[in-house]
C-alpha cells in the first residue's frame, strides 16, 4: 500500500510542472483574447466578433452563408461555428474562447496520458505547450484548435484502432479538408483497409446529414477556387520583393484576407497549386515505396502530408501553424519518432509567426524590411523543416530497411555454400 502511495506521489509529482505551466501560459492567453491586455497589430479577435458570429446568426436560420465569399469552409465547420451557443449564458466570443481553451486542455490531456505509456515519450506534451504559447492568442481566435483536437486524437488511436483513425480523419475532412491527410501513413494491408473505408464512410455520413440539414453545404467550393495568393504564403515572396522593383500589383482585402492583386498574381496562384500536386506526387511514391512502418510512422507522415500541403499553399494563414504544433507533439509523444529536429524549427517558425501576424502584419502588407525579414524567416523555416521531414521519412522507411535487406540476402546465399563445403569434408 506505501509503495502504490508513494508511485502515486511521484507520478503526480512529475505532472505538476508541465501542468502548471500550461495552465500559466493559458491564462496569458485568455488575457489576451479577453483584452484585459492589448497588443500590437490588428485585433486578432475580429473574426470571432464579425465574421463567425454573422455566421452564426445566418446558420441558426437553417442555411449556410450563400451570399458571404468569405465563407470557405467545408460543411461541417458549422459544428464549430454553432457550438458557442451550447453555453448561452455567455457571449458569443467568450463562449467560442472558453471551447478553444477546453480543446486546447482535450490535447493537452490527451499527451499526458500517452506520454506515460511504454514507448511513448512527455516531448509531445512539452511541444504542446510551448507551441501554442509561442503561436500566442490567435490559439483562441479561430476554429482551428477544434480541428487539431480531433486530429491529435485521431493519430493517437491509430495503433490501437484503426478504424478510429479512419472515422476522426474522416470527420475532421469535412470540418477543415487537411485532417484527411491524417491517414497518408496508415500501415499497408489490413490496418490500411480498416482506416481508409471508415473515413470514406465516415465523411460521406457527416457530408450527406449537412446536406440534409442545410442548404448550400457545397457553397464552400466555388469561393476557395477563386482564393488568390495570400500574403503570407510562399508564392508571396516574390511579389514582396518585385514590390521594391516597380511591380504594379496591390495588397488588399479579397475574399476575407489579405491578398496580392495585379500582373502575374494568377501565375504564381497556378504555380503554387501545380507545387502541391508535384508534392502530392512524391508523397504517393513514398507511400508506394514505403517498406518498414514503425510506431511513429502514422504520425510522422501525417506530419509531412501537412507541412508539403502547408508550404505549397497559396494561401497559408498563421493558423495553419496550429495544425503543425499538434501534429509535431504527436510525432515527438513517440519514442520511435526522428523528427525531433524539424518539430524544432515548427516551433520557430510557431514563434515567428506571433510576429508576422499579428505584431507586425502591418509591415508584412507594405512589404517593407522589417515585415519581409519576418516573412522570409518564418518561411524560410517552414521550407527547411519540410525537406527535413521528408528526408528523414524518407530514409526511416525506404533506405534503411532497403539496405537492410540487401545486406541479408548475400548472408543468406553464402550459407548453403558454407554448410555444403563442411559436409564434404567431413
Amino acid at each position: 500500500m506505501t509503495g502504490a502511495v508513494g508511485k502515486w506521489s511521484r507520478s503526480l509529482a512529475e505532472l505538476r510542472l508541465p501542468i502548471g505551466l500550461w495552465a500559466l501560459t493559458r491564462i496569458i492567453l485568455l488575457v489576451v483574447v479577453f483584452k484585459i491586455i492589448v497588443i500590437p497589430g490588428p485585433d486578432i479577435t475580429s473574426d470571432i466578433e464579425d465574421i463567425y458570429q454573422g455566421w452564426y446568426e445566418v446558420l441558426r436560420t437553417g442555411t449556410y452563408p450563400l451570399d458571404d465569399v468569405t465563407w470557405q469552409y467545408p460543411p461541417a465547420a458549422a459544428f464549430a461555428i454553432l457550438a458557442p451557443g451550447l453555453l448561452p449564458f455567455l457571449g458569443y466570443s467568450a463562449a467560442f474562447f472558453v471551447l478553444a481553451l477546453l480543446c486546447d486542455a482535450f490535447v493537452f490531456g490527451l499527451l499526458l496520458h500517452t506520454g506515460r505509456r511504454a514507448g511513448r515519450s512527455m516531448r509531445g506534451a512539452w511541444i504542446w505547450i510551448a507551441g501554442v504559447a509561442l503561436f500566442g492568442p490567435t490559439t483562441y481566435a479561430r476554429y482551428d484548435v477544434m480541428v487539431t483536437a480531433v486530429a491529435v486524437a485521431a493519430l493517437l488511436a491509430a495503433g490501437r484502432s484503426p478504424r478510429v483513425l479512419g472515422a476522426l480523419a474522416g470527420f475532421g475532412a469535412v470540418l477543415k479538408v487537411w485532417p484527411v491527410l491524417l491517414l497518408a501513413g496508415t500501415p499497408k494491408g489490413r490496418a490500411t483497409f480498416r482506416a481508409w473505408p471508415t473515413a470514406v464512410g465516415a465523411a460521406a455520413a457527416v457530408l450527406l446529414l449537412c446536406m440534409v440539414w442545410m442548404p448550400g453545404a457545397l457553397a464552400f467550393l466555388s469561393f476557395q477556387r477563386d482564393r488568390g495568393t495570400e500574403v503570407e504564403s510562399l508564392g508571396a515572396m516574390v511579389f514582396h520583393v518585385a514590390r521594391h522593383f516597380g511591380w504594379e500589383g496591390e495588397a488588399r482585402m479579397n475574399y476575407g484576407s489579405i491578398e496580392f492583386l495585379g500582373p502575374y498574381v494568377s501565375t504564381v496562384s497556378t504555380a503554387a497549386m501545380v507545387l502541391t500536386f508535384v508534392a502530392f506526387g512524391w508523397l504517393l511514391l513514398w507511400r508506394f515505396k514505403a517498406r518498414r512502418f514503425t510506431s511513429s510512422t502514422v504520425a510522422d507522415a501525417a506530419f509531412v502530408a501537412v507541412l508539403l500541403f502547408t508550404t505549397t499553399s497559396r494561401v497559408l494563414s498563421p493558423q495553419y501553424m496550429l495544425w503543425l504544433v499538434g501534429l509535431a507533439a504527436v510525432c515527438l509523444a513517440y519514442r520511435a519518432s526522428r523528427m525531433e529536429k524539424p518539430v524544432h524549427l515548427i516551433v520557430w517558425a510557431t514563434a515567428v509567426t506571433q510576429f508576422e501576424f499579428p505584431v507586425w502584419f502591418s509591415h508584412v502588407t507594405r512589404s517593407d524590411p522589417l515585415g519581409v525579414a519576418v516573412l522570409f524567416t518564418r518561411n524560410g523555416l517552414l521550407i527547411a523543416a519540410t525537406l527535413m521531414a521528408c528526408r528523414i521519412l524518407w530514409r526511416q522507411t525506404v533506405t534503411e530497411p532497403r539496405v537492410a535487406a540487401t545486406a541479408t540476402i548475400p548472408a543468406q546465399a553464402v550459407q548453403p555454400e558454407r554448410e555444403k563445403a563442411l559436409s564434404g569434408t567431413f
